[in-house]
């Protein structure tokens, strides 16, 4: 079978712009959506003859909103991406952009697995991050995607503009009471970006120790609910874990199509031109949209892998970190491995900067 080998598609048009978002999203360009579909497929193409890209085991609609790029269109870009049998297909949505008729042109395309922007089930939560949907439309978006077959998950941010600890908790109550109930939920801190209007904004900035509570309370109330975390993000009924993203933290090999899309194979990264118009034009012309790249060496490949490894929970190898009595709280020791506590969880990122390649790495 090969190794994992992974795609993900940029699809950058949005409705409105997110007020933490600093994405490649752009809320004035519809208009490009069928020449940029052709872009992609043409990219891709071109991907599958100069670099003889694997057959895919997973694709990722990302964004902006791929729920709001036409289905049909969505459908022949998908149709262009060589994949093995049992690839997870993901696509992101917007709760409003849920219908009928989308969902069966993603199901005959091949779509597996939809993730809902949900964020918050609580409207003036939603507001304070910019948000234009409405948490009432959550519950039929989900059993839409239910009745025609996906695996669902949700994507939440915590820690937003006049939310509380009571908020939160609805929050999480509210999406495990969905039918069918999510078998993975994403809860992620909210993050404030340069350039963003949250970022003008100090009164809607968030609290970190606000957030370390409200980040124990999704552990308590997701793995009550037989979610497992496997990445400090990410919770999952084991066996329905985001093959896709799990690639990304194993250091695995993808291709990016479409505007501002990353790609890595063996070291190498390389990204494309950032702007839908600018991307639509070069593989238009017979131009290459790469706008750089670079190549990891042994070294900092290695360190990476671990910084990746120690989010998850296979954790690191045990010689990874020193064992010091002010760490100890903060890992859990499993074989010749360590991972994180949930205390340490909330510290991963400061944790990661005390890692040390050990002298033998495991294959």
């Amino acid at each position: 079978m090969g190794d994992p080998f992974g795609v993900y598609v940029h699809v950058p048009f949005c409705a409105s712009r997110c007020d933490y978002c600093a994405f490649a999203s752009w809320t004035d360009r519809d208009h490009l959506m069928a020449r940029y579909a052709a872009a992609c497929v043409t990219e891709l193409g071109r991907a599958a003859a100069a670099e003889a890209l694997p057959a895919a085991t997973t694709v990722f609609f990302g964004g902006g909103t791929p729920s709001r790029l036409p289905g049909e269109l969505l459908a022949e870009i998908l149709g262009a991406v060589a994949r093995r049998p049992g690839a997870e297909v993901t696509a992101e949505c917007n709760p409003e952009g849920a219908t009928p008729a989308l969902f069966a042109s993603w199901r005959a395309a091949g779509v597996t697995r939809v993730s809902f922007g949900v964020q918050s089930m609580s409207p003036h939560v939603l507001a304070g991050l910019g948000r234009r949907h409405d948490p009432a439309a959550v519950p039929g978006a989900v059993a839409l995607a239910g009745e025609a077959g996906f695996e669902v998950n949700v994507d939440l941010i915590f820690g937003g503009p006049g939310e509380s600890d009571g908020d939160w908790a609805a929050t999480l109550a509210a999406v495990l009471a969905l039918e069918p109930r999510p078998a993975h939920v994403s809860a992620y801190a909210l993050t404030v970006e340069p350039g963003t209007p949250l970022a003008a904004d100090r009164a809607r900035h968030p609290d970190e120790d606000v957030q370390a509570r409200r980040y124990a309370m999704a552990d308590a109330a997701l793995g009550g609910a037989g979610l497992r975390w496997y990445e400090v993000s990410n919770w999952a009924v084991p066996g329905h874990e985001c093959r896709h993203n799990t690639l990304y933290w194993r250091q695995g090999d993808y291709r990016g199509i479409g505007c501002a899309a990353h790609s890595h194979r063996r070291g190498r990264r390389w990204w494309n031109v950032r702007t839908p118009e600018r991307y639509v034009a070069a593989v238009e012309e017979g131009r290459s949209p790469v706008a750089a790249e670079e190549t990891l060496d042994a070294d900092r490949r290695a360190f990476e892998a671990l910084a990746l490894a120690l989010r998850t929970a296979e954790g690191v190898p045990a010689d990874a970190l020193d064992d010091e009595p002010e760490l100890r709280p903060l890992l859990s020791r499993r074989g010749d491995r360590v991972v994180l506590t949930l205390r340490g969880r909330l510290l991963a990122d400061e944790l990661s900067r005390r890692l040390r390649v050990p002298t033998i790495l495991p294959a």
